[in-house]
């Protein structure tokens, strides 16, 4: 008797907009991996910017690996984030891996021409077109954090990020001006997946009465 009693407080019953849903382990331990692959991303972020800006010589190979770490945490962040809008959630990911495809492309472009990754992006700022599609997908992950939890830094990444890619990639912003932009858009991004850890895990997860809804409503268009 007091080992249901036990599992029952530890899965409390909310009331949804479509009926009432309970939280799984296995919910848990897809928002606390979405978590981990935000900082993962965000520290990879921030490790590059400070290699990109201190002025000695750039270990560009570095760079490159910590770009394919960012780029592999931000897949993991958008496999597992809650999203109510499931065309919405799968357009980021097809930008994600649109992205990530050009990446490889440039990545192998650069290596014959014995570049970095990194180097030849700077070198050709078009690229950005190409590339820019991974920094759509994140920039999705900042709107839905914005728009659900009103959070100060992803409103000023939703800012910065374009801002800084367009820039670089019309030639529109000074080196110096970029530097900060950059600097910035780590230190925010780095502020938002920290406080993300330490946020109630039920908020990521949101009303699981709309998923189970919009899914019966799919499956019934489907029949």
């Amino acid at each position: 008797m007091s080992n249901s009693l036990n599992l029952e407080a530890s899965n409390p019953v909310y009331q949804g907009q479509f009926g009432e849903f309970s939280i799984t382990t296995d919910d848990r331990n897809g928002v606390k991996l979405y978590r981990a692959a935000l900082l993962g991303a965000a520290v990879c972020c921030a490790i590059g910017t400070g290699l990109m800006i201190v002025p000695e010589t750039i270990p560009f190979a570095l760079i490159t690996v910590l770009y394919a770490l960012f780029s592999g945490a931000l897949g993991v962040a958008l496999w597992m984030i809650h999203i109510y809008m499931k065309p919405l959630h799968r357009a980021l990911q097809i930008f994600w891996a649109i992205g990530s495809l050009v990446a490889v492309v440039l990545g192998t472009i650069a290596f014959r021409q014995n570049q970095s990754l990194a180097l030849y992006v700077a070198s050709h700022p078009l690229s950005i077109f190409g590339l820019g599609f991974t920094f759509v997908a994140l920039n999705g992950i900042f709107f839905k954090e914005a728009f659900c939890f009103n959070r100060l830094e992803t409103k000023l990444l939703l800012a910065i990020v374009p801002t800084l890619l367009l820039g670089h990639m019309f030639s529109w912003l000074p080196v110096d001006f970029e530097k900060v932009l950059l600097t910035a858009w780590a230190v925010f991004f780095l502020i938002f997946a920290v406080r993300k850890c330490v946020q109630n895990i039920p908020d990521d997860i949101g009303d699981k009465s709309v998923f189970e809804y919009l899914e019966r409503e799919a499956n019934g268009s489907a029949s």
